[in-house]
């Protein structure tokens, strides 16, 4: 056989080696099993009535119920508590959890910094509407203007949380954008129980609290302690203060898990809404804070308090967040930082 000829033989041979080669990778993939979703998903929350439809989720297997509804009826669920945005954003980085509630500002500068890539950090979506609240017992104090070295602002963590944003947002509204860290100097991270009880006590070095329910009402109930800011006004209006969150690779490789968790969130959403004093019975059952169920339904039925998959008012925050050069990035809509799951809710 001649030289070219043989070549051409070789070539040809070579050519149904490959095409062959291909049917049989896709045979083998259309027979091959899709990937197991988890068998587990861990949730990290944080402290506050804002969490409530977690709250709710955890108690009633909410989660495990409607996974089981879908022809799961494996999937487990792990819950932990944390204080402060930039935790539950370390927990969430280092995998020890899947999904993370926390604030607008920490997801917002987790979505940032994580950015472009599999480790990209959005939201689910929102979990609640609830204002924050910065109590004080010192009587000098009627405005932000009047805090002194002598005072002292417990949040859950400088810098970082949502009450900690919103503090820097109220200060660059009265004294301007390069004012914003005025009043950090005063804060100090604490978690919401502690630092009511801080707060009760009249002791301390502790004498303001930025917080939100149930601790504002529970404060403010008390004799010597009075508002100074609601974060409503801040905002200009109601506004989302928790999201749910997680990274792109899990709901990517879990987008059943990620949609029952959604689902499930829906559910106790419906439950704070058709049975208060139930919602907040199961809120008290599960975090065994001191206030009562009566004051938990008080709270319920002020319309300030909403819970609801929607965001809204999320764009302010990233404003903000982005005119100080603390997330690189500006958004251009609130679609930007929630995966597609959550695209079709009238969101702002």
């Amino acid at each position: 056989m001649p030289v070219s000829s043989n070549a051409n033989f070789v070539a040809s041979r070579s050519r149904v080696f490959a095409i062959g080669f291909a049917c049989l990778v896709g045979a083998l993939a259309a027979v091959a099993p899709a990937r197991a979703e988890v068998s587990e998903v861990r949730i990290v929350r944080q402290f506050g009535i804002h969490y409530l439809p977690l709250v709710i989720m955890e108690h009633e297997n909410l989660i495990e119920k409607a996974a089981a509804a879908d022809g799961r009826k494996d999937l487990k669920v792990s819950w932990a508590r944390l204080s402060g945005g930039a935790s539950v954003n370390d927990a969430l980085l280092a995998k020890a959890v899947d999904l993370s509630a926390g604030g607008v500002g920490p997801l917002l500068v987790l979505w940032d910094r994580s950015k472009g890539g599999k480790g990209d950090v959005k939201a689910l979506a929102a979990v609640s509407d609830v204002p924050m609240t910065l109590t004080t017992r010192n009587p000098k104090i009627k405005s932000i203007e009047d805090f002194t070295e002598q005072d002292k602002i417990a949040l859950p963590a400088v810098k970082t949380s949502m009450q900690a944003v919103t503090l820097q947002m109220a200060a660059a509204k009265k004294w301007g954008p390069k004012e914003f860290e005025r009043l950090d100097r005063f804060t100090m991270s604490l978690p919401h129980p502690d630092a009511t009880t801080a707060m009760l006590s009249g002791a301390g070095q502790i004498n303001s609290h930025f917080t939100a329910a149930p601790f504002d009402f529970l404060q403010l109930k008390t004799p010597g302690i009075h508002a100074v800011l609601d974060s409503y006004e801040v905002y200009g209006g109601p506004a989302t203060l928790i999201l749910l969150y997680a990274a792109q690779s899990f709901c990517d490789d879990n987008p059943k898990t990620c949609q029952t968790v959604v689902k499930a969130m829906g559910q106790a959403m419906d439950v704070v809404r058709s049975d208060k004093k139930r919602a907040a019975e199961i809120y008290l059952s599960v975090t065994k804070e001191k206030t009562t169920v009566e004051d938990l339904v008080a709270m319920l039925e002020n319309p300030k308090i909403q819970f609801r998959l929607e965001p809204s008012a999320t764009a302010p925050t990233a404003e903000f967040l982005h005119s100080i050069g603390r997330i690189k990035n500006k958004p251009a809509s609130w679609k930007d930082y929630f995966f597609p799951l959550s695209h079709g809710l009238n969101g702002s």
